[in-house]
């Protein structure tokens, strides 16, 4: 009998085996499928290593270090490149050494490689950021360099500058310029002046810095700062900060997360954690009741068999176990859903935040969300790999220039069309607004002489990218003052086309009431016939219906900024007038618009042009390789086009023609040879007297770019 009960126990015991090994082998499987992905190794994490160059600082985000660190390990224009193990970060216009990083207060110390390359290494310019995502430190100094002296201070330190005088003029650099002036030392007797920023190491004193040469102070460095996503939440809970899909990102060992590794240890993390210890338990105690470990023989090395437990208590221990296991899919299905939910609502909020703090950001979002499909109907949509590959992955060597606000990229489409991407410095609020309306613009503007928009990325791409048509000869800057001039190249009949089809594309955009806002020889692209395209729309702005201008911070470059906008904040389409004034005298010159190698008087070509009118000397202005001289037609034309250049810079905007006036006059000068049909034949304003009475009557109009010093590139395409 006692036989046959055990008998009868075998089998059943074999039954319920039978019974519940598939559905417990598919929890089980489940259960080590959830431990493999919660224990699984996060690639980002690892590539987001810490790194240096040489002995220089630690680089991680916001920085990164491009061949060494994936792009996603830094922010973007943080990129620092290894050169001969020295630490280099590359903005549009300098390169600097960084000596130093200090992550906790968002600053580095940076130190132009010009200073330990040049034999000369003076600061012939003022260093501008406003193009980058970096601003100077409050922190720094400023030691002042005065070029072209006549005569020297007295009685107060300077630096001497060897390599910039000569038997008549001479060159220094102070401290505190302002008490220079209080020792009744005139400004004027230089011909220009540069600030160096400066940060004066704690462990030096005045006393030491006057007995250093200018290089060696030079060397020290100076601070710029940052503002980029902070990074000491992810950093403290051990994670590594990125920079992925348009937004900050906590790179974990286990997964990414929005601001750090703790954002995964809630309530229903722990208790899943509870569920699977105590599930791991009811397993244990049933692989063992269930005599699995006969049909497993290496679990038997694994588990300790409990024999003392009955077959009512393992039939009851498998039951348990199964609705546990059944209640543990419901939670972590629950848990799941609502992670999910939780993490695309921190999404869009990070997004929302990423964008601005202004409080219209969360409107400007919506506009980004819909704007492929409702602002821009008909334009092309370019995936972000397509134009990654176009580019050669954005390679520096791709580089044309740049724009409003981004960076320009010679690339050639698997169509084997050539183009111009332009791609956002940063995708912050400012930016993307400017996006999104160079998008409005350009989508609905078709004329001959404006650059043709082929597309743009879409709203989910990784980064905001415009698709231009590439222009291949050059800036009209290029071929009078830049790399492309040569002598004779850009005849006088080129030149007048030129103004004519500039001219003409201005006067289409405010026909559609939009003012360029940043007319500039380097904004003027030139096909291989010659052939006006107009670029750049960054800076553009729709006039409002009910205004005839616009109130706005000034932006533009130094040398174009209608003086009136720059003092009043009066933007109008006649701010546009002034700025092609000065593309005219460009024309006629061959001289870029700023120039701080000319003197202080002349830095500002609108300046110099209005006085050597004043002075009957436009002669001395003209390009002498166009024939003023000695072509009668020419000359008249020239003079023609000097007497409308005035007029466009006029200090007053009511003074000044319109475009459509202007066009006007083009053609006439250009048809019939410097004869305009509406007035009597202009004189030559070069040698009669007479002639510049009415130039007279209006004083010079004051620049406000006079001082002001730029370095400027020159695009090879749009934008």
């Amino acid at each position: 009998m006692e036989s046959e009960n055990f008998h009868c126990k075998n089998q059943m015991i074999l039954q319920i085996s039978f019974h519940y090994k598939k559905p417990q082998l598919c929890i089980i499987t489940a259960i080590f499928f959830l431990a493999t992905t919660v224990l699984s190794s996060n690639p980002k994490f690892e590539a987001c290593t810490p790194k240096s160059c040489g002995t220089g600082p630690l680089i991680k985000y916001p920085f990164w270090i491009p061949y060494e660190q994936e792009s996603f390990c830094g922010y973007p224009h943080f990129e620092i490149t290894c050169m001969d193990k020295n630490p280099i970060l590359r903005t549009s216009n300098y390169d600097f050494l960084v000596k130093d990083i200090s992550y906790s207060n968002s600053s580095f110390t940076v130190v132009d490689i010009a200073v330990y390359d040049d034999k000369c290494p003076i600061p012939l310019y003022n260093y501008s950021f406003d193009q980058t995502p970096f601003t100077y430190s409050s922190e720094n100094w400023n030691l002042s360099f005065f070029y072209n002296c006549t005569t020297e201070p007295i009685d107060y330190p300077t630096y001497e500058v060897d390599c910039a005088k000569n038997a008549t003029h001479n060159s220094f650099a102070v401290f505190h310029k302002e008490a220079l002036e209080h020792k009744n030392y005139s400004l004027n007797e230089c011909q220009f002046m540069v600030n160096a920023p400066l940060n004066k190491n704690a462990a030096v004193n005045f006393t030491s810095l006057l007995r250093m040469n200018y290089t060696e102070i030079l060397k020290m460095g100076f601070l710029l700062n940052w503002t980029e996503p902070d990074c000491q939440y992810c950093e403290k809970s051990g994670g590594r900060c990125g920079f992925d899909g348009n937004q900050f990102l906590c790179f974990c060992k286990d997964k990414s997360y929005l601001k750090s590794c703790d954002d995964g240890n809630d309530a229903f993390g722990n208790i899943v954690i509870v569920l699977l210890l105590f599930l791991h338990q009811a397993f244990f105690s049933l692989t063992i009741s269930l005599n699995w470990h006969n049909a497993n023989p290496s679990l038997l090395s694994l588990l300790t068999v409990a024999d003392s437990l009955n077959w009512r208590r393992k039939i009851a221990i498998g039951v348990v176990s199964g609705v546990v296991g059944a209640l543990l899919v419901v939670i972590i299905g629950v848990y799941f859903i609502r992670r999910r939910r939780k993490n695309s609502h921190a999404m869009a909020y990070i997004q929302s935040r990423s964008l601005s703090t202004d409080p219209s950001s969360k409107d400007t979002e919506r506009g980004i969300q819909s704007f492929t499909q409702s602002f821009v109907p008909g334009v092309h949509l370019f995936s972000y790999e397509e134009l990654e590959e176009a580019t050669n992955y954005f390679d520096s060597s791709k580089e044309l220039g740049e724009g409003g606000f981004g960076t320009v990229y010679y690339g050639k489409l698997r169509d084997k069309r050539s183009v111009a991407v332009k791609r956002l410095y940063e995708n912050n609020y400012r930016r993307v607004k400017q996006f999104i309306n160079e998008i409005k613009i350009l989508a609905q503007l078709v004329h001959p002489n404006l650059v043709t928009l082929y597309g743009c990325t879409s709203r989910h791409s990784r980064e905001l990218l415009l698709v231009y048509e590439y222009i291949p000869n050059g800036t009209v800057a290029d071929h009078l003052h830049g790399q492309g001039s040569k002598p004779g190249k850009l005849t006088w009949d080129i030149r007048m086309n030129i103004a004519v089809e500039t001219a003409s594309a201005l006067k289409f955009l405010h026909g559609k009431d939009i003012i360029h806002r940043d007319v500039k020889t380097n904004n003027i692209l030139l096909d291989n016939n010659f052939r006006v395209k107009v670029a750049d729309f960054g800076l553009s702005r729709l006039f409002p219906e009910d205004v005839t201008h616009v109130s706005t911070a000034p932006q533009g470059t130094p040398g174009y900024v209608d003086p009136e906008y720059h003092e009043c904040y009066q933007l109008t389409n006649k701010s546009d007038v002034y700025s092609f004034g000065v593309v005219l005298i460009e024309l006629i010159s061959s001289l870029p618009a700023v120039d701080i190698t000319r003197h202080r008087h002349e830095i500002n070509l609108a300046n110099m042009a209005i006085n050597k009118i004043h002075n009957q000397a436009l002669h001395e202005l003209v390009d002498r390789t166009l024939g003023f001289e000695s072509d009668f037609k020419v000359r008249k034309m020239i003079n023609a086009v000097a007497e409308l250049a005035f007029q466009c810079l006029q200090s007053s905007k009511d003074m000044r023609p319109s475009m459509e006036e202007v066009v006007d006059t083009l053609k006439d000068i250009q048809s019939d040879g410097g004869k305009r049909k509406s007035q009597p034949e202009v004189m030559d304003i070069s040698s009669t007297a007479d002639d510049v009475v009415l130039l007279k009557d209006d004083p010079p109009p004051p620049s406000p770019d006079s001082n002001a010093v730029s370095k400027s590139t020159t695009p090879n395409a749009s934008g």
